[in-house]
């Protein structure tokens, strides 16, 4: 659904998305299925480990996908690109306001002009009071989660995950620490304008609507100068 979306969303746009890059892919889920629809996408993540599922999903798909192993701030492509897609948060995982900037600045080095970039962020209302000190526990046929969160500093929340994966009788325990940063319209514009992107729209998630006062993920869509 996200894939359609996203497709739609440039269609709207009367953007051809050419040769596309998705940033911080993951294993490759949206990746392939843009793929799947004629899209000429490559994708780049800083986890060696989920990038090597996204090359054996490919490999049982007889799909021939690049993916490269670098961090979003400190991409380095072979050249430009015409779309660049950001998806599920990933611009909240940078912490520091420095590495957004960063990571829009790469973005911008290799865009050709008139290209489009697509990303969706955590809100702050999220962050504040969704996530805020809260705990979250989800009770599903194979796994047991436990979603713990403490607000921080500059709408900074420390997420702390346990999962209780069934296997028979037993249920194995792995654990998952990180943290997330929202930033504000102004914050995000601003450093979008420096790094040379007007933004064109901003739509609460998977709507083409305006965001909403409570919403919790936002879409932003800028377009390089």
């Amino acid at each position: 659904a996200r894939c359609e979306y996203i497709m739609e969303a440039f269609k709207r746009l009367n953007h051809d998305m050419g040769l596309s890059l998705d940033l911080a892919c993951g294993t490759g889920l949206l990746t392939i299925e843009l793929k799947k629809r004629g899209v000429d996408i490559y994708g780049i993540d800083a986890s060696y480990d989920m990038l090597t599922v996204a090359k054996d999903k490919c490999a049982s798909l007889d799909l021939d996908i690049l993916f490269l192993c670098q961090k979003m701030q400190s991409i380095d492509l072979y050249g430009t690109i015409d779309t660049c897609i950001c998806t599920l948060d990933s611009i909240n995982h940078l912490t520091k306001p420095t590495d957004v900037q960063k990571t829009f600045d790469r973005v911008s080095l290799f865009m050709n002009k008139g290209g489009y970039f697509l990303f969706d962020v955590n809100t702050v209302y999220k962050h504040t009071d969704v996530l805020a000190d809260n705990t979250f526990v989800y009770d599903a046929d194979d796994v047991f989660c436990v979603w713990q969160n403490s607000l921080k500093e500059n709408n900074v929340v420390d997420i702390e995950l346990d999962f209780f994966e069934r296997e028979g009788r037993v249920y194995h325990r792995t654990s998952e620490s990180f943290s997330e940063r929202a930033y504000t319209d102004d914050e995000l514009t601003q450093m979008l304008n420096k790094s040379g992107f007007d933004v064109v729209a901003r739509y609460g998630d998977m709507t083409f609507e305006l965001p909403k006062v409570d919403e919790q993920r936002v879409i932003y869509i800028a377009r390089k100068k």
